[in-house]
């Protein structure tokens, strides 16, 4: 691991001798719940959320069952995988089969957490029965998405294989879940229980990434390996700057605390999955108490002069980066931006890579000062949906929105205190596009811009959103993320609402599809997508923060053009 801090070498330093006299590594090692601060509160949290230290060597004992069950799976005939789950539940298996890919012989897996009608229907579409076997995934067994998407594909599932529809479910969860209880009444194959001591964002090491794992044929013994291989460096005698955790975390806190808390990744392509995850782990863990590590993962890199004072970049790669990124993370460097980079020896080290990065991230919440296990902002917008579905359910429809101004198949709408502060801007207040370059005017040092989609990702629409991002950071010169609603909401959206007000977040929603029906339920995936996006504009607008939304109608596609042609033109 590669240090290159410029002028914040002795404060990094100073925090990892600081860290070492406190004995910091042992006491995480011993499950210390003391690190956080003596809260009694926060206390309880990470003493009930500390089980992944341990995660790896349980795992390592059930390596072969895993190996089994995919076996006897595929024995069955199953040859395709879909994981049905959410934030925590999610991002490990997408990171796992995007880099491992499948064996011979294993399930070809998909990942679905996506709540538009869209992405449900096309998912469906594809799908062969009988030969399709799902991992229902969820450490509560109650999230409002999982729930849904279950509902939904065994209910189709049941109508084709009839009484035999369990035997092509898995369910994932903690012990006496709501979903545990559902799966032993529906008559599922396996309940793979996972330790409630493992948080979500935590657990790529537990069944929740491992079972996905075995079943695209992934070394697992090898992943688990590595990764015991890291945590026992927190046991080791080295000094704390030789733990890479621990250098890592203390470099990152301690950079966020100078004003550098825009984490830039620069991964080789190789592991170009890995963004999502690190993005989730840093701002769910860190984003809150109105600070926070600002994850910027998939921004293409580019020249120094792009980039603010805000910013610390963290290049990882298995293979030799190409001439172009080591051109540009030499300029960085020269430019005094901080880089910290190392190289994996394996991609079986993508092991080693989670524990790191777990280690990473509890050590810089202890050095801000947050607890960087709770999330409790997440919370806030799941309540919000509830309310905006029972309100809809109630009244028959959903709730009216009043429009600052719609034009060109687009529509817009802010907060008051939003809409009053940039009005005057505003040349034309008929036209959408004259809106959004107005909102930049609001933009201080140090601030982001993030684009929140609540959209089926396709690849025509990620390509124009990544040219819609890289066109907000030429306008800005600010750093840009971006997520797809619902699942954002699960990792970047805490930070959004709990972290630094430091955000000019961009809300984009469409009439994304016919409606799909959620069985036994009033309500279908438009309408819940709909509520998603509706409760958690809200609570960015409780929370004060600078939100537009910004509707695109049916033609996604010709909307976004026509943002990303006016934002262009501000950046000229």
């Amino acid at each position: 691991m590669e240090f290159s801090l410029g002028p914040h070498e002795k404060a990094v330093d100073a925090r990892l001798r600081e860290l070492e006299a406190s004995n910091f590594a042992a006491r995480l090692g011993s499950r210390d719940d003391s690190l956080w601060g003596d809260d009694p509160a926060h206390r309880a949290v990470a003493r009930n959320r500390l089980g992944w230290l341990e995660s790896p060597t349980l795992m390592r004992r059930e390596a072969e069952a895993l190996r089994a069950f995919t076996a006897e799976v595929a024995g069955d005939g199953f040859t395709h995988a879909v994981l049905l789950g959410m934030g925590g539940s999610s991002l490990a298996p997408e990171v796992l089969r995007r880099t491992f890919g499948v064996r011979p012989g294993a399930l070809d897996l998909e990942v679905l957490d996506s709540t538009s009608p869209a992405a449900v229907r096309e998912l469906a579409s594809r799908i062969e029965l009988p030969r399709t076997f799902f991992l229902v995934s969820s450490k509560s067994g109650g999230t409002i998405e999982v729930s849904a998407f279950e509902k939904y594909f065994f209910e189709w599932t049941r109508a084709t294989l009839g009484d035999r529809a369990g035997r092509s479910f898995a369910a994932i969860t903690d012990p006496g879940s709501p979903l545990a209880a559902l799966a032993q009444a529906r008559g599922y194959r396996r309940t793979f229980l996972n330790p409630p001591t493992i948080g979500g964002r935590y657990s790529a090491l537990s069944c929740f990434g491992l079972v996905p794992a075995a079943l695209i044929g992934a070394d697992v013994e090898a992943l688990l390996d590595t990764a015991l291989a890291e945590a026992r460096e927190l046991g080791a005698g080295a000094s704390a700057a030789q733990k890479p955790g621990l250098a890592l975390g203390a470099a990152l806190g301690e950079l966020a605390l100078t004003g550098r808390d825009k984490v830039t990744l620069v991964l080789g392509e190789e592991l170009a999955a890995l963004g999502s995850w690190i993005e989730q782990l840093l701002a769910e863990s860190t984003g809150k108490d109105g600070l926070g590590l600002v994850p910027v993962a998939d921004e293409p890199l580019g020249p120094p002069s792009l980039y603010g004072a805000d910013r610390a970049f963290v290049a990882v790669t298995q293979r030799p980066f190409p001439p172009a990124t080591e051109s540009r993370l030499a300029a960085l460097r020269a430019a005094g931006h901080p880089v910290v980079r190392w190289t994996l020896p394996t991609l079986a080290s993508l092991g080693a890579e989670f524990m790191r990065w777990e280690i990473a991230t509890a050590t810089a919440g202890a050095v801000l000062g947050v607890d960087p296990f709770d999330e409790p902002n997440v919370t806030e917008s799941k309540q919000a949906t509830q309310a905006v579905l029972t309100e809809a359910l109630e009244a028959g429809r959903s709730p009216e929105t009043y429009w600052l101004a719609e034009s060109d198949g687009i529509a817009i709408e802010a907060p008051v205190s939003v809409a009053d502060a940039i009005e005057a801007r505003v040349a034309d207040r008929e036209r959408t596009a004259e809106w959004l370059p107005a909102l930049f005017g609001l933009e201080r040092p140090g601030d982001y811009v993030a684009l929140c989609a609540f959209l089926h990702r396709t690849p025509a629409r990620h390509e124009r959103l990544q040219r819609l991002r890289l066109a907000c950071r030429a306008a800005t010169r600010l750093a840009t993320t971006l997520g797809y609603g619902p699942r954002f909401l699960h990792s970047t959206g805490q930070l959004h609402k709990g972290g630094p007000n430091c955000a000019i977040i961009l809300q984009l929603t469409a009439d994304d599809g016919h409606p799909v029906p959620i069985p036994g339920e009033r309500y279908d995936f438009a309408a819940l997508i709909r509520a998603q996006a509706a409760g958690d504009y809200e609570v960015l607008e409780r929370r004060r923060r600078r939100v537009m939304r910004i509707h695109l109608g049916r033609d996604v596609e010709r909307a976004l053009d026509a943002l990303i042609e006016k934002v262009e033109a501000v950046g000229v």
